[in-house]
């Protein structure tokens, strides 16, 4: 049965919790005009009372009114994220905390590019980025020089851009200190070793720059940045860093195959180009670490430098957690054996499922205490990957995914906050430049270190609130994904039985076991071995399940999704085996045809809470079942009887 402590916590499938919401952005409006009203209540009211009688205030109630009506009419078409029939993308019913808080903060208007914009909701993000940083087991105590920083960005993407910023700004900075040379600060012997610290030497050479810094008067400390600039590949751009430095070459970044297409977009971004991103190959849509060995050991032969090795918690298409534990501890060996690299982590989908690994007090949960409450999640490989995330270098996620927060909500962490002084920009009139050791003085100069300018106050106000209303630890954000990771569970037995009941007229098969709430389904008509016509099969399948303009969204019993398996990403061994598990023969795979070049297999996000609803005796994942049988059947009869 759905917990009960969810049920105030969305609108609800059925609106159920319509005056709760209501009563509180009527409170909060109200309030909202009270404190308009009282700043300087001595002033007249610029508006005239009478004004609402005038032909031109009423011609532009009209007209609002009539678009605003338009709108309302046009919304209704849109996908029904809110019901547990939508089992489709990454997205479903928001959370009332953050969609009131979001209600709340929108009148007031806050820019949270400095403490000038936003004096309130600036720090709401700061300390949101800490609450972020102690669900993955960073330091997030401000107090202390190795605390964390994390900020909000509009998405995961943006997010992954700022990581790739800030490793390359790591990378090269001790390169470009040896170059300025400033007396007193131990550096490494030639561009090679300076160029591949790993992220704690980069930030022991930080500390160092600024002690010197603080000894030097202040004409002298100008002198000495500008210098260190003139030497920076900020300032020189990639191809004249590297004139500069020809021993070096431009870096490599690897991303398993299964990387959302962010990656390729940022490398591009930065100037980096695509053709430095390496895709790792996969084992089990998890990164293949032997081929990363052999892949890192290829690069330090050939002295090619390594900008990051990305892992991914809870891949985009198929929800499937790397061995990131086994990525950190290769960044740890290589590091001894010279050749530096960040991991960064990117947690966009499967962030958040980290609060149900998470003590109230920050601790790490234990397994054992964590099986007694499902059947097979975690793997003892997911609770490692999840029990590392502390030393990743930097970690993407998203509120707007699992947290169940209104777009866009994405965040970006740096397990350091002493590395972001390498990113800051300075802008005399909208930050102010003084060095402060405060660690929420020298953030709420937040812009200095972000990629926007101009960024809502709003959606800070939303994840923040929301995050206090329900601390991120198992007891209390945790229920959300344990509702998502018991519906899991239940649709893998769902799906055990369909493939039983339909044995001899349907293949259904799990591709790979899920790691996360996200599940794929394999649907082959029993007795084909052609790949193009299964391909057709579900295609047909998922325009059942898709949404259809010309149609009222009503005529559609449930919403799905749909991807594919590549063979270049699945690798031959995975390959080989997903056809002889389909029944489908290796000769019509890639034959010639326009789409037998992959598999096409249905996916399945179950994030919405009340996929269970025993309260009223309803399994929707049972219904849906139901009705892919039905659809499926159909199909399966319309190709025999054509």
């Amino acid at each position: 049965m759905t917990s009960p402590s969810i049920h105030p916590c969305f609108l609800g499938p059925y609106g159920e919790n319509d005056g709760l919401l209501e009563k509180l952005v009527v409170e909060f409006l109200r309030d909202h005009v009270y404190w308009r009203r009282n700043f300087h209540p001595e002033d007249p009211p610029a508006i005239p009372t009478g004004a609402a009688g005038e032909p031109a205030y009423r011609d532009f109630e009209a007209r609002m009114r009539r678009e605003l009506h338009a709108l309302s009419a046009s919304l209704k078409r849109s996908v029904p994220f809110h019901s547990p029939r939508y089992i489709g993308h990454m997205v479903s019913d928001l959370l009332l905390p953050g969609l009131a808080a979001q209600f709340l903060t929108l009148p007031y208007n806050p820019n949270n590019v400095s403490i000038d914009a936003a004096p309130v909701t600036i720090d709401m993000e700061l300390k949101a980025g800490l609450q972020l940083a102690r669900m993955f087991g960073f330091v997030d105590d401000p107090a202390r020089p190795d605390c964390a920083f994390g900020h909000l960005t509009s998405g995961g993407t943006l997010a992954n851009f700022q990581a790739l910023r800030l490793a390359l700004a790591c990378k090269a900075f001790p390169v470009a200190l040896r170059a300025a040379a400033p007396p007193g600060i131990p550096l490494p012997e030639d561009d090679w070793s300076a160029f591949n610290l790993d992220s704690t030497a980069v930030v022991g050479l930080v500390d160092q720059w600024n002690a010197f810094l603080s000894t030097c008067p202040p004409r002298e400390r100008r002198q000495w940045r500008a210098r260190l600039a003139g030497h920076r590949l900020e300032t020189l751009g990639l191809a004249g860093f590297l004139a500069a430095h020809p021993t070096l070459r431009s870096p490599r970044v690897f991303a398993p195959v299964t990387a959302h297409y962010s990656w390729s977009k940022g490398m591009k971004l930065m100037g980096l180009g695509r053709a430095q991103l390496e895709l790792v190959p996969e084992r089990g849509m998890r990164t293949n670490t032997d081929a990363l060995e052999d892949m890192l050991a290829r690069c330090q032969c050939e002295q090619q430098p390594v900008l990051m090795v990305v892992g991914v918690m809870g891949s985009t298409e198929f929800g499937t957690v790397d061995p990131l534990h086994e990525l950190i501890d290769a960044r740890d060996r290589w590091a001894r054996n010279g050749l530096g690299f960040s991991v960064h982590v990117d947690a966009a989908w499967g962030g958040y499922l980290t609060t149900l690994f998470r003590q109230p007090d920050g601790g790490l949960r234990p397994l054992e205490d964590m099986r007694e409450e499902f059947r097979d999640f975690p793997a003892p490989e997911v609770y490692a990957a999840v029990a590392a995330l502390g030393r990743a270098d930097s970690i993407t996620v998203d509120p707007h995914k699992l947290g169940y927060i209104p777009y866009g909500a994405g965040a970006f962490l740096c397990r350091d906050q002493r590395a972001m002084q390498l990113l800051a920009e300075d802008a005399d009139y909208v930050f102010s430049t003084e060095e402060t050791p405060d660690y929420f003085q020298r953030f709420r100069q937040l812009g200095r270190y972000i990629p926007e300018g101009s960024k809502p106050g709003a959606a800070a106000a939303a994840v923040y609130v929301t995050h206090r209303v329900l601390p991120l630890d198992h007891e209390n954000f945790g229920a959300l994904p344990r509702e998502s990771i018991i519906a899991t569970e239940a649709f893998r037995t769902a799906a055990t039985r369909f493939a039983a009941r339909l044995e001899g007229r349907l293949v259904c098969k799990l591709p790979f076991e899920p790691d996360s709430n996200l599940i794929c389904l394999a649907l082959n008509p029993a007795g084909n071995t052609d790949v193009a016509t299964m391909n057709r099969f579900v295609r047909a399948l998922h325009r059942s399940l898709s949404y259809d303009p010309r149609q009222p969204v009503q005529s559609r019993e449930f919403f799905g999704s749909m991807t594919t398996l590549r063979p270049e990403v699945m690798g031959e061994e995975e390959t080989t085996r997903a056809l002889e598990a389909l029944g489908l023969d290796p000769a019509t795979l890639d034959a010639g045809g326009e789409d037998d070049d992959r598999l096409a297999i249905l996916r399945h996000t179950l994030m919405n809470p009340f996929l269970l609803d025993t309260g009223n005796g309803i399994s929707y994942l049972e219904m849906y079942f139901d009705y892919l049988e039905r659809q499926a059947m159909a199909l399966i009869g319309q190709a025999a009887a054509a």
